[in-house]
């Protein structure tokens, strides 16, 4: 029998009123969003007043600190797996319940093993989390997954933000166990939408398995130029990111001669750029025919904010640091274009463990890059060029999704337009 050459055809949005499963899942979006980076941003503000009484010495602050790209990279294989073996739902609360889990023995760790293991915990159930919540985005809010995807990314930006204001005062006004409390009590009504899905799923005229249950294993998003274009604008994001929230502030106090309250208070500028792009980009995205705009923006603004740093580092300080910070609206971007080039839920989770865990283990290599060029060199400005020049291949990723395809129309060799909008 001749291969159906036929393009697969686009799921349908759930079945559930809007009053009913949109809304709850609406609400466990947006909660889960608001908790996926508290936890992993809330060791570092307060490791000295925690070192006090658990010692865990550089190395394995070190290791907390370089762990969640790696764990999140590990993810992208895990998370789908998940998804087929639990569904996205179950496999989402399980995900959150690893989170509380992990957040309760940190609170209550006596010792590094226990509070390292909690941590590990954490990052993972994040991991798994930061795969699902694409492909559940597309399931109940098909018609709005730019809004949606606004809404998440610009509470991403929060949940960074965060620990970084609130870690630091509480753990010197109540202790460090309480800092990390405060992280607890906020994810536990995380689950609670989810676990009603969930059960409402198994209750219903389909059961959650077969509903939710994610098929996805001969999709080879791999032989995907679009899928290794959406992987590619992710990575640029990502290794920008963790690059410069790891060497930002050193390089502005030798480079640009600043003080390091100065510097820390522009890293807090370089983070907080990045709400403008979550608030609009995801929205842009879903608009436009072509976002091969959007790559070449995100693009320029990185190697002109590097440029302004290598040539003028002590002129015009805080335009190349907004500019540099502007630059990752690519990470919203190719979170929105998880489920803009694909068709169905299996396709979208399929495409968001392969773009994420791409993306994350190219990220991880950013810190680790720009501090070994830096100890070998002496000085930054090569460590600046370098970054310059991996910015600058930013064409290559969009180019490949200039065009307008499905992952999955592509992989089955026909080529239909995206519809205006997607």
């Amino acid at each position: 029998m001749p291969a159906d050459r036929s393009a697969p055809a686009a799921e349908s949005p759930s079945p559930a009123p809007l009053w009913a499963g949109r809304t709850a899942a609406l609400l466990g979006i947006l909660l889960v969003a608001l908790n996926l980076r508290t936890a992993v941003a809330a060791i570092s503000p307060i490791v000295t007043q925690i070192s006090a009484d658990v010692p865990l010495g550089a190395l394995l602050v070190g290791v907390i600190g370089s762990a969640p790209p790696v764990i999140f990279s590990l993810s992208g294989v895990v998370g789908p797996w998940v998804a087929r073996r639990l569904g996205l739902e179950r496999g989402l609360l399980v995900s959150v319940l690893a989170m509380i889990a992990g957040d309760a023995a940190r609170v209550l760790a006596t010792d590094a093993a226990v509070l390292v293991a909690g941590t590990g915990v954490i990052f993972a159930g994040v991991g798994v989390t930061n795969i699902l919540l694409p492909p559940l985005v597309k399931r109940y809010f098909p018609d709005r997954i730019g809004l949606v995807t606004t809404l998440y990314t610009t509470l991403m930006s929060v949940s960074t933000a965060l620990p970084a204001l609130a870690a630091a005062p509480v753990s010197d006004a109540a202790g460090w166990r309480v800092s990390l409390l405060v992280w607890l009590v906020l994810v536990i009504p995380a689950a609670l939408p989810w676990a009603a899905l969930v059960v409402r799923r198994s209750r219903g005229a389909q059961g959650d398995a077969a509903a939710s249950s994610v098929e996805h294993a001969g999709l080879r998003v791999w032989r995907s130029s679009v899928a290794w274009g959406i992987a590619g604008v992710f990575a640029l994001a990502g290794l920008n990111a963790y690059a410069l929230f790891a060497w930002l502030p050193s390089i502005l106090v030798e480079r640009s001669q600043v003080s390091p309250a100065v510097a820390g208070s522009l890293l807090a500028l370089f983070a907080i750029m990045g709400f403008p792009a979550a608030l609009v980009v995801p929205i842009l995205a879903e608009r436009m025919r072509s976002v091969a705009p959007l790559v070449f923006t995100g693009v320029a603004l990185l190697v002109v904010g590097h440029l302004g740093l290598i040539l003028l580092p002590t002129r015009g300080i805080v335009l190349w640091v907004v500019l540099g910070g502007l630059g990752p609206l690519l990470f919203p971007l190719a979170l929105v274009l998880i489920n803009a080039r694909t068709r169905t839920h299996a396709g979208s989770v399929a495409l968001s463990g392969f773009v994420q865990s791409i993306g994350y283990l190219i990220a991880a290599l950013g810190p680790f890059l720009v501090g070994a060029l830096h100890q070998a060199t002496g000085e930054w400005i090569t460590p600046l060029v370098v970054l310059l020049v991996l910015s600058a291949l930013g064409v290559v990723p969009a180019i490949l999704v200039a065009r307008p395809r499905f992952v999955e129309d592509e992989l089955a060799g026909v080529s239909p337009a995206v519809p205006a909008g997607g």
